[in-house]
């Protein structure tokens, strides 16, 4: 009787019965708390956590029918072998100065490949990605832009980390991408719900809006980054690691500043802690040691509390967590009544639209949206008040 242990994928490891089994090797799997029965391939997911690995081992180990010891060995051989290789790719990323997201993104795809088909494959490379995307499109639903992302991943692994010849990955076809209107706020809208927020998160969304920035640009601001002499914004590492600058609104001007006021105090109550410092950009703070304590490198968004690191003791400050202002703008869209499926982001889609409404031009807004292709920005005139939606219907003019 052979019992085939294999991980799975991030949530889960499998349990497969090769040649029969046993009622006491039964009951040792379904005495595993979360296990589920997958129907489609025959097998047993069991959470991949210590708990419920020692649990199977043990009661494996009770039925006098296996060496659990091995068992125990190629599971921690299997995952120690796919975290060198996603060292691997985390090192070959940051080399090539992929943003952190994208680091993120890719490491995760590729274990999740990796947890499937092993590191090495029995079947051609070309195989077994096309057998993966389509697990990723029929079994887990995922959209185009999602598939095509964790394509990206593998072609980059297997290109820069495995060595692949390209000639054998050219032939993986890319999802086909269907056009999606942006959900927008109309501008009675973004009044109400800005209304409904207060405090650091009210000011993050009035940014979102009048700037067009990202959640993560807004939030990674640093006193330095505002210049009220020019009124404007300078954005630094955004998306693709793109600087660009957008103009500061006239209308935030005395309350940033005000802003800046309140942060100034909580610096300096932090100096006067003996602290004060702030993650300094890249290298930046061996360039500049003491720079970190300067005013100016602080965040425009400090959180409200100092983190502290139980092992040295150091205490700072980040910005403040993305989670709290997207959980505050869901709350405030619900408070105004405005039934969308919206988000921060959406703010950045009602800049853009509103803008054109306003008839600036379209390489203007590509701009200040940091865009590389003035194709992405020309979604935006698909939810203008023209073509078929300032048709009149017939029904009007009965």
């Amino acid at each position: 009787m052979n019992v085939k242990i294999v991980p799975y994928d991030q949530k889960y490891f499998s349990v497969r019965f090769l040649n029969g089994f046993d009622s006491s090797v039964l009951d040792a799997v379904r005495k595993v708390k979360g296990r589920v029965w997958y129907e489609e391939e025959k097998a047993w997911l069991i959470p991949l956590t210590g708990d419920s690995c020692e649990m199977l081992l043990s009661n494996l180990y009770n039925t006098r029918l296996f060496n659990v010891d091995e068992c125990r060995v190629d599971l921690c051989d299997s995952e120690r072998n796919i975290n060198a290789e996603i060292t691997k790719i985390k090192e070959a990323l940051i080399v090539r100065r992929y943003s952190p997201h994208t680091v993120e993104r890719y490491c995760f795809w590729v274990r999740d490949f990796l947890l499937r088909y092993g590191i090495h494959g029995k079947e051609s490379v070309q195989k077994e990605i096309k057998d993966f995307l389509n697990y990723l499109a029929i079994k887990k639903k995922v959209s185009a832009s999602t598939q095509n992302q964790a394509l990206a991943s593998l072609l980059f692994y297997f290109r820069f980390v495995k060595n692949t010849p390209v000639e054998e990955l050219s032939n993986i076809v890319h999802a086909k991408k269907n056009p999606r209107i942006p959900v927008v706020f109309s501008r009675e809208e973004v009044k109400l719900i800005i209304e409904n927020l207060q405090g650091q998160k009210k000011l993050c969304a009035k940014l979102m809006y009048g700037t067009g920035l990202r959640l993560n640009e807004v939030l990674s601001l640093r006193i330095l980054d505002l210049d009220f002499d020019r009124t404007e914004i300078i954005v630094r590492h955004g998306k693709g690691d793109k600087d660009r600058r957008v103009m500061l609104p006239q209308s935030l001007v005395s309350e940033l500043k005000s802003h800046i006021e309140k942060v100034r105090l909580i610096h300096n109550e932090d100096l006067k802690a003996g602290w004060g410092s702030v993650s300094m950009p890249e290298a930046l703070g061996l360039k500049y040691p003491d720079g970190s304590k300067e005013f100016k490198w602080q965040w425009l968004f400090p959180q409200k509390s100092r983190w502290k690191n139980l092992k040295t003791g150091k205490e700072g400050r980040w910005h403040i967590d993305e989670s709290l202002v997207q959980r505050a703008v869901k709350q405030a869209i619900l408070g105004a009544g405005v039934n969308k499926n919206a988000s921060c982001h959406t703010f950045r889609h009602s800049f853009a639209t509103h803008l054109l409404e306003n008839g600036y031009d379209i390489r203007t807004i590509q701009e200040l949206l940091g865009h590389r292709d003035v194709s992405t920005t020309m979604v935006y005139t698909h939810v203008l008040n023209r073509g078929t939606c300032g048709v009149v219907s017939p029904l009007d003019r009965i």
